[in-house]
């Protein structure tokens, strides 16, 4: 979990985490900070912060998908059955009424 801690004036910082990194990763992360002339923790938030958004928009996709999907498959199965008239004239629905003595 992440760790909060106080600035000399009370106010909460922003939370913390700790994360280790292979060597390869890590001189690749101080390549792109020094690229875009960050430091190497701002470049890490930026590139968490993208790869969050990324992985929430392919989530929102599949889902999408998947009902479309779904609806897809409802429609063709709807499309295959055949047509079948009603018999005779439609009636009429009778609701009873209870009476208020029961």
């Amino acid at each position: 979990m992440a760790t909060r801690q106080n600035s000399t004036n009370g106010k909460p910082k922003s939370p913390r985490i700790q994360v280790v990194l292979p060597e390869l990763i890590c001189e690749q992360l101080n390549i792109l900070a020094e690229n875009e002339s960050r430091t190497i923790s701002n470049m890490a938030k930026v590139l968490i912060q993208e790869g969050i958004k990324n992985y929430f928009e392919r989530e929102v996709k599949s889902h999408t998908t998947d009902s479309e999907i779904d609806t897809e498959n409802f429609r063709d199965t709807l499309e295959r059955q055949s047509i079948k008239r009603l018999k005779g004239a439609p009636r009429r629905i009778r609701y009873i009424k209870k009476s208020e003595n029961k």
